[in-house]
């Protein structure tokens, strides 16, 4: 790195180191698997005390920015990486279970979001994703399958038909849509009274929707991706409108 650590303002110290680092990275000064320099030189030339750096160092760990190793080996010390599916998915979380957003806020999203993956995913996703996809199904139709495992494998399925759809950013977004509202999916999946119906009826959804994408057949698979997410996402938005259905994970 060639340009020089300047000391910043005292007000709001964690804050304004953020934005020194901030800077650094938009201005291209750092990239993903550089290091930052040891907290007891940074800190001095950033004119703040080693604890106000800390704090800044947490935040951007936990936004997905930095990795922290403490001790003396090669590995040790904060170095700047790119993991954003898992922290976004943390703060939507958090979001959505403070009223941030609504569930059908989310739905909504969800439906944006996936029907772009599925048509793209019918053009670009590979024989590798396929075959992963399809042996997630394949579980998804086991006889007596539990709801947990259930709903753990079809959240696999949507994240990753997205992420065949070649686009990252929508697979992240993904992601962490389809995550913050597992919780929510799991005890409405839980309350149906029919449960083995329920799965058939799902996993035979599944299947049409990966059929419609091998077979490149964009336009369908978007439209039945909608239908499913509005079929049961849906009655969860009539639920929670009733008082039926906590927002909260």
């Amino acid at each position: 790195m060639t340009a020089e650590w300047r000391p910043v303002r005292q007000s709001r110290t964690h804050e304004l180191v953020l934005e020194s680092i901030e800077e650094r990275v938009l201005s291209g000064e750092l990239k993903a698997g550089d290091r930052l320099p040891p907290e007891r030189e940074l800190a001095p030339v950033l004119g703040v005390s080693r604890s106000a750096l800390r704090e800044a160092l947490r935040v951007l760990e936990t936004i997905g920015v930095l990795s922290a190793q403490a001790g003396r080996g090669p590995d040790s010390g904060a170095r700047m990486v790119r993991n954003p599916d898992d922290a976004l998915g943390r703060l939507l979380r958090l979001h959505f279970a403070l009223g941030s957003y609504t569930l059908q806020d989310m739905l909504e999203a969800r439906v944006v979001l996936e029907r772009s993956s599925f048509e793209a995913a019918a053009r670009h996703a590979s024989r590798e994703v396929l075959a992963e996809a399809e042996a997630l199904l394949a579980r998804l139709r086991e006889p007596g399958i539990g709801v947990a495992e259930f709903n753990d494998l079809d959240t696999r399925f949507h994240v990753l038909i997205a992420r065949g759809s070649g686009n990252r950013l929508t697979s992240t977004l993904t992601a962490a849509v389809r995550e913050s509202v597992r919780p929510l999916i799991l005890r409405a999946l839980e309350a149906v009274e029919d449960w083995p119906a329920t799965a058939a009826a799902l996993s035979a959804e599944h299947t049409e929707l990966l059929r419609l994408v091998r077979e490149g057949e964009g336009g369908a698979a978007a439209d039945l991706a909608e239908r499913h997410i509005r079929g049961f996402h849906g009655s969860l938005v009539d639920d929670s409108d009733e008082g039926g259905a906590r927002l909260s994970p």
